[in-house]
């Protein structure tokens, strides 16, 4: 936070200027209400109209320096929480692939939107509030002081005691925000789900219910908000409550002053700067309490919670001239063992074909090899580098993906392709004509710069799967995967696409439940996935196999 706030450290301070001009604004009228008694006291009109005179002038005062204060301080705010945004995105889009798969995108989209609205709507009023407070109370003992010192030490007593009962309330005020915060994340993907099926929904008559499950997490929301806004608003009543009966004493202490001598004017100064004292006091605490929890939201939706325990430095470069090697590979998923010491080569430049049965690991092995899970026992080798000394990003350069479900963005083709890098048109056009899609092309009327609907509505899955391998070409990626690409589509696009991917020069580790006569054959090599080891054939020698288990 501090950090975030020195950013623009000139502007930060012009903000807390900002900040204290209000308090300026009540000393003045607090010295014009001191007059004003004082003159009463005095009896004479002449002087009793000049203190009023300049009670009015205090008073327009105040209402410039209140509109200074608000343009000081609202450049300052808009940019800071433009900066909150931006930090907040940065760390979802610098999060590891395996990092970012821990949470539901839903809960990403919830600290993007509902926590940074939170820390929006509460962290500039506590903070105003708190410097507000906090100098009031400040200039306020100060002044006192010297008008009568040993009144100004006994609150500044006081003072220390509503601190310590205040903080009292800290840890279960900023527990309470991040329930809050937590029950947001729960509803964003409560609703997202609900939208994202909402066409089996409808077509199942079954809204109702899903209805009903949204109102509950709408008022279990709704629930939290209501806890925390209650027990806020109690610590500042308990507050509240301590300060009126310390009034009550500085009433009583101020009245047997007048009978003791003092002057009504002097009198009424004391009162009134013993109200900056304690009022600001008993409004800073929970102020303060809010701000941290504030503090801890921000900590929570910016900071970097990435596990850089490893004790392996990633610091060599993807170089893949031969082979990857695997041996003994174990891996366990929730308690499953998935691989229990499977061992096989991968030679660069050959196809290989995953088989085997639903749920036997095929599509976990290719997260593997691609680093998207590091967590395995083990040796996986490229080259001879370990993997888990290959640089992330090295390695993402290189490899390419094509899945069954093709992410396509609300942009022209020509970005879809090259994912937004700066790459020659015959670049482009080239890689297209590779993945079988100049046709395609030539039927828009503004071909490679053509605007795509949401997600490629506008297009068929194979045009889908082609723009994804018009990617891997254009990229010219070293190894391709692929996770059933052709499964959605039908036989005549499937052979289309799965020997567009054959003919690549890349090398491909594929998974694939269709067998196109002629086309798979093309593999050099079937990766047989079964009880947890991994079994090599030449295609041509598995192939054969099935025909004769037929």
């Amino acid at each position: 936070m501090k950090e975030l706030l020195l950013k623009r450290k000139g502007r930060f301070i012009l903000y807390v200027l900002a900040c204290f001009l209000p308090v300026v604004d009540t000393l003045l009228r607090n010295f014009s209400f001191a007059l004003i008694i004082g003159s009463i006291e005095k009896g004479q009109m002449d002087y009793f109209v000049k203190v009023f005179a300049l009670a009015i002038f205090f008073a327009v005062l105040g209402i410039l320096l209140f509109i200074l204060s608000r343009f000081m301080r609202i450049s300052f705010m808009r940019d800071t929480i433009l900066d909150v945004r931006i930090q907040a995105f940065d760390k979802i889009l610098k999060h590891s692939y395996k990092n970012f798969s821990k949470k539901s995108k839903d809960v990403y989209i919830s600290n993007l939107i509902n926590d940074i609205n939170v820390f929006e709507q509460h962290f500039f009023h506590k903070l105003l509030n708190v410097i507000y407070f906090g100098g009031q109370y400040t200039a306020s003992l100060i002044i006192l002081l010297f008008l009568d010192y040993k009144f100004a030490l006994s609150l500044f007593v006081v003072s220390i005691v509503l601190f310590f009962f205040s903080k009292s309330f800290e840890k279960k005020t900023v527990k309470l925000q991040e329930e809050v915060s937590e029950n947001n994340e729960k509803f964003t993907t409560n609703i997202a789900n609900t939208f994202n099926g909402l066409e089996i929904l409808k077509l199942n008559n079954i809204e109702d219910k899903f209805l009903g499950s949204t109102l509950k997490a709408v008022d279990k929301v709704e629930r939290k908000k209501l806890h925390y806004t209650v027990f806020t608003e109690g610590q500042r009543n308990l507050t509240n409550f301590l300060g009126f009966v310390i009034f009550v004493g500085i009433l009583i202490y101020s009245i047997s002053s007048i009978l003791n001598g003092a002057s009504f004017a002097k009198t009424a100064l004391m009162l009134q700067l013993s109200n900056g004292c304690v009022w600001p006091i008993v409004q800073l605490f929970p102020f303060l309490n809010e701000l941290r929890a504030s503090n801890t939201i921000y900590n929570k939706i910016t900071k970097n919670d990435e596990d850089t325990s490893s004790s392996i430095v990633k610091e060599k470069n993807f170089e893949f001239n031969s082979e990857i090697r695997v041996e003994g590979l174990k891996f366990n998923y929730d308690g499953k063992e998935i691989f229990k010491g499977a061992s096989f080569n991968i030679e660069k430049g050959k196809k290989y074909l995953l088989k085997g049965e639903s749920g036997s690991g095929k599509s976990t092995l290719i997260k593997l090899l691609s680093m998207v899970v590091d967590d395995y026992e083990g040796s996986i080798t490229m080259d001879g580098v370990n993997y888990r000394e290959i640089k992330e990003e090295s390695l993402n350069n290189n490899v390419s993906f094509v899945y069954q479900d093709v992410f396509l963005f609300e942009d022209t083709i020509a970005n879809n392709i090259t994912l937004f890098k700066d790459i020659p048109e015959e670049k482009i056009l080239k890689a297209a004509e590779g993945a079988g899609l100049i046709e395609f092309l030539n039927e828009k009327k503004l071909g490679l710069q053509e605007t795509l609907m949401e997600n490629g509505k506008n297009l068929s899955g194979g045009q889908r799967q082609r723009i994804s391998i018009a990617r891997a070409i254009v990229k010219n990626a070293s190894i391709l995967f692929v996770d059933e690409g052709t499964s959605s589509l039908n036989e005549e696009l499937g052979r289309a696409v799965e020997d567009t991917i054959l003919s690549l020069d890349s090398t491909v580790i594929a998974i694939s439940h269709r067998y196109y006569k002629g086309i798979t054959e093309k593999y050099d090599y079937v990766l047989e996935v079964k009880n947890g080891l991994v079994t090599q054939y030449k295609s041509q020698d598995y192939f054969s196999m099935e025909v004769l288990a037929l």
